[in-house]
């Protein structure tokens, strides 16, 4: 999987936010608002390909939090933003 272009993260009166740029994603009209361990994720999965399973571990090293949990966690996160169009295969 990977992030789609033109979608960045932006913090904006101390929220975290993703927000799209660019004629591409013209058509997205939503700012998605993240909380810590969101903007985590996502950081994670900047720069290319990543897996589930590669933020799962990311998420477990820098959080103290176990891997059902946090798979869990990754796993909800993902299919939120491939419903939103960000994330492709």
């Amino acid at each position: 999987m990977k992030i789609k272009s033109g979608f960045e993260l932006r913090e904006v009166c101390g929220e975290k936010l993703i927000v799209a740029q660019g004629l591409e994603n013209l058509d997205f009209s939503k700012m998605i608002n993240l909380n810590e361990t969101g903007a985590f994720i996502w950081q994670s999965a900047l720069g290319g390909e990543f897996t589930e399973e590669d933020l799962v571990e990311k998420l477990c090293e820098e959080y103290e939090v176990d891997k059902a949990t946090a798979a869990t966690d990754v796993h909800a996160f993902i299919e939120s933003l491939k419903a939103e169009g960000i994330v492709e295969d």
